[in-house]
């Protein structure tokens, strides 16, 4: 039997003489004989990549996931599985003017290929350049062809506006943009208003379609959007991977990230170490372990002899996101619409795009010093300048104190219930501590670039959930 993967979504599990393979752990789990068993890999796996995991991990024992990109062949000899489908490096010959043509023209053709759908279609618009490019290009082509507006969907939090809170990571809000594309491309739209008790009370639900702890209200609210949207339309075109592949994060032009060993999305192994118990302190090396996993990648990275010393950082730094940063907000979209039963498309991870702007040099993708230069230069006349040109703001989070109160509350069950189950793995006066301070003790995010505070809580509130929800047996 062989299987075929785009997206990771098959997991093997192997035991003994028998063999179950699924789309989901969950029904995986439901075979009487499966168990869900963390052994000291799959602890390792949750603390110190969580929401993340190795490519390929399943997490629990004995279970194994058909990577991307790559075909598994099971037999009576066992499972086999070989890689499909790569990058390529190479030379990158084209002008800038035309790299800038073959850009726009490769999205294009993605996203107008994508708007093929026998049911109602829209788009996920944030105001940020991305999902304003995809907008603009489908708004385009349905009137064109269809004679047709374009439906876009956006999501916002109860009195966000009021409590929002400038960093370097969200330097604005994304409501004063949005109205720019509408008005430009006159398309129907709407915008969702998420209250923070149902942020809060979806946190559960999220890691049931998950099967494993996620990332929090990112995954919540993005199942909620899915759910109000389905409302409308039955499938939606977003505009993740964007930023992995063009170069969006600051990752990827801070020195100090380029220069530094480890994922720049984790930069909180000191953090983990300190929250665990002594017993798995001593058991475990996060640290290292995280490690590895980044220096296996990184071995991995598809090297050119022409390039610089430099160069060869940033495909290093491209790939880690490609095999990890990508596939986690991938996972994660994919799980959260289908738990809607709403179908989500990106059309950036298209991989003829994906292929061309590998090759292409940093000094094109970060064209006028700019985060994603060469796509903006690509998108000139397509969207409004200011959106064009504006500074790059993550999925939109709530700044609302009542979601962090409704996290708190949560954890204070957790703390005062003696059949809590993350104590089994988490230091319960290390945790009442963050709890007390609702979690702003922690500077540094858990993961990606705004997982701190009341973020943090929620997480760990859903490792506990599911810990119990899923029976887990975590092997000492």
């Amino acid at each position: 039997m062989s299987l075929w993967n785009p997206l990771p979504q098959t997991f093997v599990r192997m035991l003994g003489g028998g063999s179950s393979i699924a789309s989901e752990l969950k029904a995986l789990l439901a075979h009487d004989a499966v168990k869900p068993i963390l052994d000291q890999q799959g602890v390792s796996e949750v603390l110190a990549l969580g929401p993340s995991r190795t490519p390929g991990n399943g997490v629990f024992k004995w279970i194994h996931e058909l990577r991307a990109a790559h075909v598994g062949t099971l037999d009576r000899r066992g499972f086999k599985t070989w890689r499909y489908w790569d990058v390529k490096s190479r030379a990158h010959t084209e002008t800038l003017e035309k790299t800038a043509q073959t850009v726009r023209a490769l999205l294009v053709d993605a996203v107008e290929r994508q708007l093929v759908s026998d049911v109602p279609i829209g788009t996920f618009l944030s105001g940020g350049v991305d999902s304003s490019a995809i907008t603009a290009i489908a708004a385009n082509y349905l009137k064109k062809h269809k004679n047709q507006r374009l439906p876009t969907f956006s999501i916002d939090y109860e009195d966000n506006a009021h409590y929002f809170k400038e960093s370097t990571f969200q330097p604005n809000s994304d409501a004063d943009f949005i109205g720019k594309m509408v008005e430009a491309h006159n398309t129907e739209h709407y915008t969702y208003i998420l209250d923070n008790k149902t942020l809060a009370e979806l946190l559960k639900e999220a890691v049931e379609y998950r099967d494993l702890p996620g990332m929090a209200d990112v995954d919540s609210s993005l199942l909620w959007f899915c759910q109000k949207t389905k409302n409308e339309v039955t499938v939606a075109l977003s505009g993740e991977c964007a930023d992995e592949i063009f170069g969006g994060y600051p990752w990827f032009y801070r020195e100090e990230d380029l220069k530094r060993e480890g994922f720049p999305w984790i930069r909180s192994a000191d953090i983990r170490t300190r929250l665990l118990t002594k017993e798995w302190q001593e058991k475990l090396d996060l640290h290292a372990y995280m490690l590895k996993s980044y220096q296996e990648t990184i071995d991995a990275t598809p090297k050119f002899e022409g390039d610089s010393e430099s160069e060869t950082k940033r495909r290093e730094m491209f790939y880690l996101n490609m095999h990890w940063f990508m596939p986690t907000l991938l996972d994660r979209k994919d799980r959260m619409s289908m738990g809607a039963s709403f179908e989500a498309r990106v059309p950036f991870s298209d991989p003829r795009l994906v292929e061309y702007v590998w090759n292409i040099p940093w000094e094109m993708k970060n064209y006028q010093g700019r985060e994603k230069g060469i796509l903006r230069k690509a998108l000139e006349d397509l969207i409004p300048e200011d959106i064009l040109y504006r500074k790059k703001s993550p999925y939109p989070k709530t700044h609302h104190p009542a979601y962090t109160e409704a996290v708190v509350e949560w954890m204070e069950r957790i703390l005062d219930d003696p059949d809590a189950r993350l104590f089994e793995l988490f230091d319960k006066e290390a945790i009442r501590e963050l709890v007390a301070t609702k979690g702003e003790e922690i500077d540094a995010p858990w993961f990606g670039q705004l997982m701190k505070g009341p973020q943090l809580l929620a997480y760990l509130a859903q490792v506990d959930y599911w810990l119990r929800k899923y029976d887990v047996v975590i092997e000492k």
